[in-house]
């Protein structure tokens, strides 16, 4: 069984809906789907700190692959990247390094902001996290409630060289790189907003979002046949 820890915003509601259908179409082995969400800070969506809860929340055993999810969509099988998961590892991520090319991110929703560079962007918003590593048991409560942001994205408590790398296609943030995808990232907007309808992977995104409709649609139909 895959565990996941999908964030959820209710903002971006039909994001993570979407993201799910994308997932379980694709998976060759069973998952175990938890949506993660919690307070709101730092002007933020409501998951920005649950994911470094995610050793706790699993008593410190097994592992356990944490996304984003609500603003991102499998184009693979999650077994091909649970089976890159390294045990010498605490965690492994993509590890970006970029400057973005657009100031502003979710433009034309209630959401919009400044999209800002800093050191580490999104290296967090997918995580295959060893939840048994010593370092990572102090991942508590107290710790995540007296950290910084900066601090926990960069995965401050941990050495560089126990921060393992991931290939770059399993977290390809749509409009800032141009790879070809496996899990893709609409770190700017879902294709949901008027502003990101037509962006790379859109399509995908949209057809996807039919078949998880139509599902529910054949579903009232056969419960009132």
């Amino acid at each position: 069984m895959i565990r996941i820890f999908a964030g959820y915003d209710p903002r971006e509601a039909i994001g993570y809906h979407v993201f799910t259908q994308s997932l379980i179409e694709r998976t060759s082995e069973a998952v175990a789907i938890t949506p993660f969400f919690g307070k709101q800070r730092d002007g933020s969506n409501t998951f920005i700190y649950q994911r470094f809860l995610v050793p706790y929340f699993t008593g410190f055993k097994g592992r356990a692959i944490f996304m984003d999810a609500s603003d991102m969509l499998m184009l693979a099988d999650i077994a091909e990247l649970d089976k890159l998961f390294d045990p010498t590892k605490a965690v492994q991520v993509v590890k970006h390094n970029y400057f973005t090319k657009h100031k502003r991110k979710y433009i034309g929703t209630a959401m919009e902001t400044k999209n800002e560079n800093y050191p580490r962007k999104n290296w967090s918003s997918l995580i295959l996290w060893n939840c048994e590593h010593p370092d990572n048991r102090v991942l508590d409560p107290d710790f995540v409630d007296d950290h910084t942001g900066s601090e926990l994205h960069r995965f401050e408590w941990l050495k560089d060289e126990q921060i393992g790398e991931l290939p770059e296609e399993w977290n390809v943030l749509v409009g800032e790189d141009d790879q070809d995808a496996k899990i893709a990232h609409y770190t700017l907007g879902i294709p949901e907003f008027e502003h990101y309808k037509d962006c790379a992977y859109s399509q995908e995104w949209h057809k996807t979002k039919s078949r998880m409709l139509n599902g529910l649609i054949n579903m009232k139909e056969n419960a009132y046949a």
